[in-house]
């Protein structure tokens, strides 16, 4: 991906988003061409030129200073992960480009003991692009119990949540506001595609999505952009029925994601949880016995 063009068409996009009225621009009642904030308006409020700024959204000034940067975060009025995204394309502009050997993904032993300890909680461990690199047994049956519960054992078969979500009936019907787990999926490998510009897989997967769904398309192209955190979903699983589901999302040192899912206890949601995950560990339990009668 071409980062100093990301960096500019992340800046216009936010610049796009924000009215005069928002940062107490006077307009005097001009018609205005295009939604938003003008070049040379937002160029005022950072405390930059307007040519200098214009450059930037050009893809032409891939040296901007972290002090730009921030200033340029204030003005668009940028959140934590915004601003992260904005100083990690910056960088990755003015870094020589050079593309990567795709490398497939490991999990670490220590994470691989960290999924074995909750057992009993649905868990996947994510790559940097989305690709499933481990669950446990209730995350495989909460997330994508139609499909072999070994795929993530194989590198180049790997489930790829983004792939699922967009591509796969099966998931999209999991979740009973499609439209907001959708975005999240984007704005998370929006967010990545800052960190690993150069990542050949991470560049063939959006290539992919875009061709193959233009709600993707339509989404990749309003750079929204999020880390990890707790966000909750209602789920409608094909065993259990529905759920309100709390996803929180731990990062490791690796830049891979502990994703876990929980419900609130004493609630519908933990029930129907509480049985999925029974239902799972039994019949685990009952192929092992079969196994070793």
């Amino acid at each position: 991906m071409n980062s100093r063009r990301q960096l500019g068409e992340f800046l216009q996009t936010r610049r796009s988003q924000l009215r005069p009225e928002d940062v107490g621009v006077a307009t005097y009642g001009d018609r205005r061409r295009v939604p938003g904030l003008r070049r040379e308006e937002l160029a005022l409020l950072a405390g930059v030129s307007a040519s200098y700024y214009s450059r930037l959204e050009q893809g032409q000034a891939p040296n901007a200073s972290p002090d730009v940067l921030d200033a340029l975060a204030r003005a668009l009025r940028l959140d934590d992960a915004e601003r992260r995204h904005l100083h990690e394309l910056a960088a990755a502009g003015r870094r020589r480009g050079t593309v990567r050997r795709a490398v497939p993904e490991r999990v670490s032993p220590a994470t691989r003991q960290l999924v074995a300890v909750l057992g009993d909680v649905p868990v996947l461990v994510l790559g940097r692009h989305g690709d499933v690199l481990a669950w446990n047994a209730p995350g495989h049956a909460l997330y994508a119990g139609h499909l072999a519960p070994e795929g993530p054992d194989t590198p180049r078969q790997r489930p790829n949540m983004a792939r699922l979500v967009f591509l796969d009936a099966h998931t999209r019907d999991l979740y009973t506001d499609w439209p907001a787990k959708a975005r999240g999926v984007v704005a998370t490998l929006r967010m990545a595609s800052g960190r690993h510009p150069d990542d050949p897989l991470l560049t063939a997967l959006v290539g992919e999505l875009t061709v193959k769904s233009p709600e993707f398309a339509t989404m990749w192209a309003d750079h929204r952009v999020k880390t990890g955190g707790d966000t909750v979903y209602e789920m409608r699983h094909p065993l259990v029925g529905a759920m309100r589901v709390t996803q929180q999302t731990l990062r490791t040192t690796d830049d891979q994601a502990v994703v876990v899912a929980t419900t609130e206890p004493g609630s519908p949601s933990h029930s129907a949880m509480t049985l999925l995950v029974h239902s799972v560990l039994a019949g685990q339990a009952s192929r092992r016995t079969r196994i070793t009668s």
